[in-house]
């Protein structure tokens, strides 16, 4: 069978991250979203988002196809029911569709037409930016405990301080000496060719993911996932940073996600509690106005591509665009539109030729080419923002 994973609603809910890439490809617990589905149907699969991104995640389609929400997490349950379905067949869960067969002679789908089956049981979702980190917890758990079903975790070396190693996973190559873990609090995992070095202390739940690293003396509260070939340093609690980002000083960083390329400079903080304990209102690409989270606690939620300077200050629930650059004295508003620089005294326009600049350099040094593929996606969204930018 043919999967396809297909962005669905939640799409512009989960701007900025879905600037540059499909529902499918956000990092949550220890896998992607894909890879999760990957791992449970036991396939490839490929997607359907918007066109400007088509060219870099292609989308295959077959005689036969199943179309599965990329919002919904997979569990054992779900995936069986999808791997099951056959012409004319959809699982919902409550109103919202999560997979339906379909063949290419198709040029619609009228579900009033289809045979639904009810999912009714638990499972996770990502609809709205801050349940990637607020959701965090119960997808590295459920993570940890498919990926190291039936396997044998690589010893714990002696000198690493622990508590309840039976929570711990180590993959091969990775390197942790005289570290802290305890994962009474909740599962810890170790990536493949990832490093944690000395007198760093860590609270689970927590992953570090391939090739990652967490520098000495850091201090790292769940649920917490550090992308592959990412890295944090400092305070980190209830973070999640995807691949090839780097949080990598002395610092505050919590209840926050930052995307791919990002840079946090040293010594920089991020606000996740207003002072006057209210709830927590984020800025919504989808409304183009501050929603209310629900949550208490909400940080930092920051684009691709995008950096800040030594000594930056982010107020309680701010929202960075793509590619943005933010340095300089003072809290910058709440709202930072993709390919803007400054900071609290105000911003000009990041201009195309300087971003894609930089974006080509630190793309190189993690061995990854900035291709025409790159360069057109973020020349889309330099355009779609300029309206919130005072170009």
């Amino acid at each position: 069978m043919n999967y396809i994973l297909f962005d669905g609603p939640a799409r512009n809910a989960l701007l900025p991250f879905t600037f540059t890439r499909p529902v499918a490809d956000i990092l949550v617990g220890i896998m992607t979203i894909r890879q999760k589905w990957e791992a449970y149907l036991g396939s490839t699969t490929t997607t359907v988002t918007e066109e400007y991104l088509s060219e870099k995640f292609p989308m295959v389609e077959l005689d036969e196809n199943i179309m599965i929400n990329a919002s919904f997490l997979p569990n054992a349950v779900l995936a069986e029911m999808i791997i099951n379905l056959g012409p004319n067949q959809a699982v919902f869960k409550g109103d919202n569709v999560v997979a339906f067969y379909t063949d290419d002679k198709q040029e619609s789908v009228d579900f009033d037409t289809y045979d639904i089956l009810e999912y009714n049981d638990d499972c996770i979702t990502i609809e709205h930016i801050w349940d990637i980190f607020s959701k965090n917890d119960a997808a590295i758990r459920a993570d940890f405990e498919f990926l190291t079903e039936d396997r044998k975790s690589q010893p714990i070396p002696r000198s690493v301080n622990v508590i309840a190693p039976e929570n711990i996973f180590i993959e091969e190559g990775a390197k942790l000496e005289f570290v802290t873990l305890n994962a009474s609090t909740g599962p810890i995992y170790i990536g493949k060719d990832s490093e944690i070095m000395e007198g760093a202390v860590i609270r689970g739940p927590f992953v570090l993911c391939d090739n990652a690293q967490v520098k000495m003396g850091s201090k790292v509260y769940g649920a917490t996932t550090v992308g592959p070939h990412s890295r944090i340093g400092g305070e980190v609690k209830n973070a999640v940073i995807f691949a090839n980002s780097n949080k990598g000083h002395e610092g505050y960083l919590g209840d926050s996600v930052l995307g791919e390329w990002c840079n946090i400079g040293a010594d920089s903080n991020n606000s996740n509690l207003k002072n006057n304990y209210e709830e927590v209102k984020l800025w919504s690409y989808e409304t183009e106005s501050f929603v209310k989270t629900g949550l208490q606690f909400c940080g930092l939620m920051m684009g691709d591509h995008s950096k800040c300077g030594i000594n930056t200050m982010f107020n309680t629930g701010t929202v960075v665009g793509v590619s943005a650059n933010i340095f300089g004295s003072g809290f910058p508003r709440n709202f930072v539109p993709s390919f803007s620089w400054g900071g609290a005294t105000g911003f000009t326009t990041y201009i195309t030729k300087k971003a894609f600049e930089t974006a080509r350099l630190v793309m190189e040094r993690r061995g990854v080419e900035f291709d025409d593929k790159e360069a057109a996606i973020l020349q889309h969204i330099f355009d779609e923002s300029k309206k919130w930018r005072n170009d």
